[in-house]
Order: C-alpha cells, then structure tokens, then sequence
C-alpha cells in the first residue's frame, strides 16, 4: 500500500531504481517506487555481459528477479506513469502517479528511450535480437558476421565503426536520407571499410537467423541490424524540478549521484555516462547510500566529516 510520505521515493524500475529501493529498504528506510513498466532492459533478448551470469541472462528475467527480492523487504511498487514533480513549501517533494506520493528524497531512474526505425513489430524484432541498440552489449556474439547499423547521425557513424573491431562485414543504411556527417567522419568510415547504402529500403525479411533487407534489386542480409538512431533521456520530472541537464538531456550528478537539486539523486541511462546494466545498478546502490548518509546526519548518527 502506498502510504503518505516516505524517506525516499524511487522513480523507474529498471536495474536502477530497482537496486536503489532494494538498498533503501535493507538500510531500514521508507521507501517506495514508482514503475511505467517501460524499462529499456525488458527488450533485452539475453545479455552475455553482465557479470554473474556465464550463459546470459533475458532483461525481463533480470528485472522479475530484481522485482522479487524488493518485494521480499515489502517495498511498496505503485504500477503507474510519474507525471509531475514538484517541491512542497516543507521542502519535501509531492510526484504524482495516478495519485500524490510525498517523500523527504527522489531517486530518479526514469532512463531513456531508444529511437527505433518505424517498422511493423519493431518491439518483438528487438526482443529476437534481430534489431538491436546497443553494441557494447552484444557486438561479442557477431563477430565476424555481416551487420548493418541504420541512421544518418554521427551515433550511427560510431556505432559502425565500434562494430569494424569485432567484424570487417559492417553496412550503414541511410534508408534515403543524406548522410550528415562531417568529412572527417566520412574518412573514417571509409578506412575502416564501413559500406555505405543510400538507397531506401522496399523490403525487410525477418528470419530466425537474420534480416535480408531488399534495395530495388539488390538484396542485402544481415545477422542482426543496429538501431543508430541515438536516445531520448525521459527527463520530464528532472524538468519540472529544475535539475541541470547536459546538451544531450541526460541528467548531470556528482560522484554521489546528486542532481544540481538538493535531495534530489538520478541513477542509470538518464544519467550521463555508459548505459550499461552494472553501471546503472552501481549507480542505484550510490544513490541510495548517500540518501542513507544523510538521513543519519540529520539524525546525529553520522560523522559530518564521513559524507
């Protein structure tokens, strides 16, 4: 049940704000979540690195173990879209989600969202692995195969060229539209063997083991097909609460993982840095830590000088 006011409130259930609650909840803290259910790690088909798991493990797995073990320590999880923040007079923060939440802290770990390409059944595409968002993740399981990376943008330029380490068979499809990139990008795409097709797609093929993608009368196949088309940070509440974003729209924090914001911390792909699964928990764990910390010093059980 949700109740009144809380220490902490988390936003987003991801690897995030998921860790965030469960260390909130071991330190003795009232804390509870807010979840849209949107998480870019449920799209995960298996991820083969993160640690602790030598066959892989599927994102929506991942999450539902998380989910479990907050739930163990009696989290409350309020099933709704965060819509607006705000500081009341008291200094507290009042976020509705279908309803009022008032807590003493937020940990926003609302992450990002992944622009994709506007194809029928995108999302089970993605959830195949036959398009994917992140090569960091899974570039390992391709190498040497022939991958395309589809956009126009210098994201979609570096993505190709991360892949040129694991594979020499890398397409960079601009589905029609100009490549704007600068001549030195260019250059680079050139040297590293990165072929360029211009033309617009007239039709995708998706198999078990890949996509063949027709240009006209030429036909193109791939054992996977990279999304290039670069993040949007959902920083809305981060927005309405005045905390200071970087050019891109992710949020900025310190070491502590705090916002420009008093009592107001961000943790995961919302935050600037590397969206990787482990970073976005051990930033969780940050967060939650220091919010710890300062509940203790305003309750004389903290040394001042051990923050």
């Amino acid at each position: 049940m949700v109740e009144d006011t809380y220490d902490c409130l988390v936003v987003g259930g991801g690897p995030a704000g998921l860790t965030a609650a469960i260390y909130l909840a071991r330190f003795r803290r009232r804390v509870a979540l807010v979840d849209g259910g949107k998480s870019r790690a449920f799209l995960i088909p298996r991820s083969h690195n993160h640690p602790g798991y030598p066959d892989g493990i599927r994102g929506d797995d991942l999450l539902a173990r998380m989910r479990q073990q907050m739930q163990q320590y009696g989290v409350p999880c309020l099933s709704a879209q965060a819509t607006d923040a705000a500081r009341l007079p008291d200094g507290r923060f009042s976020v509705q989600a279908g309803q009022p939440i008032v807590a003493d802290h937020i940990i926003l770990a609302t992450g990002s969202r992944d622009r994709v390409p506007p194809l029928e059944g995108i999302i089970q595409h993605i959830r195949n692995g036959l398009v994917r968002q992140c090569p960091v993740c899974d570039a390992y399981e391709l190498i040497d195969k022939p991958v395309a990376v589809i956009g126009t943008q210098d994201c979609a330029a570096g993505e190709a060229l991360f892949l040129c380490h694991y594979t020499p068979q890398v397409t960079l499809l601009t589905l029609g539209d100009d490549l704007a990139v600068s001549e030195d990008v260019q250059s680079k795409l050139d040297d590293a063997g990165v072929r360029i097709v211009r033309e617009r797609a007239t039709a995708w093929d998706f198999r078990d083991t890949g996509v063949d993608i027709r240009f006209g009368d030429e036909r193109l196949g791939f054992a996977a097909v990279y999304s290039g088309l670069g993040i949007v940070p959902q920083n809305a509440l981060a927005r309405d609460l005045g905390v200071a974003l970087a050019e891109d729209g992710r949020i900025l924090t310190d070491p502590h993982q705090h916002t420009s914001v008093e009592k107001v911390f961000a943790a995961g792909d919302v935050v600037t840095g590397l969206n990787q699964i482990a970073v976005a928990m051990a930033q969780g764990e940050i967060a939650a830590t220091r919010v710890h910390s300062l509940l203790r010093l305003r309750e004389g059980r903290c040394l001042a000088d051990s923050l």
